[in-house]
């Protein structure tokens, strides 16, 4: 089994492994019912639509005081 000849540093193992954390921003499209951006394939959290359709109904917070 091989071994390592040398010691790695600590540097040289920290650079390694941030090379695979890599923060991306997301990826937002555009509501077609409200204009808001929201995340691609999801249901938008200011309209509650999906595709065109209602698919959650969203409650204001005037109607959140009344109940």
């Amino acid at each position: 089994m091989p071994n390592p000849k040398r010691k790695h540093s600590k540097a040289r193992r920290d650079k390694r492994r941030s090379a695979n954390s890599k923060v991306y921003a997301a990826n937002l499209s555009i509501c077609s019912q409200c204009k808001t951006p929201r995340l691609p394939h999801r249901v938008c959290p200011h309209c509650g639509y999906y595709n065109g359709k209602p698919v959650v109904i969203i409650e204001t917070k005037s109607e959140k005081k009344k109940a």
